[in-house]
């Protein structure tokens, strides 16, 4: 997802504004939408065509895909905010994996269960994947154009909140200003260096969230030594 602007220097200081952004949470389905091209092209590589009776290796693929879709859908249903529960989320699912390889090639051991996955039998299209994969390209699309007309611009004197389809524009005064950097889901941090940021700026009752910032490390740092370095500006201003 590219920024509104790329940072550049404004007319009051030689110091790039820092852009701030929160993105929907459908910007994480984005392995899905590779996962779809791939399976698409395999499909197409692969000259299999649902119509035409049974394939493995389409019904494999399928599998896989919804697999993998099922998982993506984990990040945007549930938070992780620790470890701990990131490494129980892989746990249960290589318990359920193993379970399922089991049940497939050993259907003996519980036959109501080797049945049912025996009957399991899905596949789709290249048409079904490469549409599957043309909506999610409309909502990334939708979301580039959305976040040009509201986004937060930290310059070193000042907050600006730039929103609505007129460009309206909300000043905050930059000195004081006090930043909090969240990491509430693991898996929304691994995928696109997510995170949450609140902004406490000076004489404003209410902190501004920001949900979904992405590569939150970099915007932190620079944010620190952007506010930093005003900071220290104002202390040898005022010993003068």
């Amino acid at each position: 997802m590219s920024e509104p602007d790329t940072p550049k220097e404004n007319s009051e200081s030689n110091t790039p504004s820092i852009y701030l952004i929160s993105y929907p949470k459908i910007i994480f389905l984005y392995p899905t939408f590779f996962a779809a091209l791939l399976a698409g092209f395999m499909m197409l590589g692969f000259g299999i065509n649902p119509g035409e009776g049974a394939n493995r290796a389409g019904e494999l693929t399928t599998l896989a895909f919804l697999a993998l879709f099922g998982m993506n859908l984990v990040v945007l249903a549930f938070d992780f905010p620790r470890t701990t529960s990131l490494t129980l989320f892989f746990f249960i699912g290589m318990v359920l994996m193993g379970a399922f390889l089991v049940f497939h090639f050993n259907p003996q051991f519980l036959p109501v269960v080797g049945d049912f996955i025996a009957r399991l039998r899905p596949i789709a299209s290249a048409q079904f994947y490469f549409l599957f994969a043309f909506i999610l390209f409309c909502f990334y699309l939708m979301v580039m154009v959305s976040v040009r007309f509201d986004y937060w611009e930290v310059r070193p004197n000042e907050l600006l909140n730039h929103h609505g389809y007129l460009s309206d524009l909300k000043r905050h005064p930059a000195p004081n200003i006090r930043i909090d950097k969240e990491i509430n889901d693991v898996f929304e941090y691994l995928l696109l260096g997510s995170g949450r940021l609140i902004i406490h700026p000076n004489l404003e009752p209410r902190a501004i969230v920001l949900e979904n910032v992405l590569f939150i490390d970099k915007k932190e740092q620079a944010l620190t030594k952007m506010l930093g370095s005003l900071q220290v500006q104002i202390a040898s201003n005022s010993s003068t």
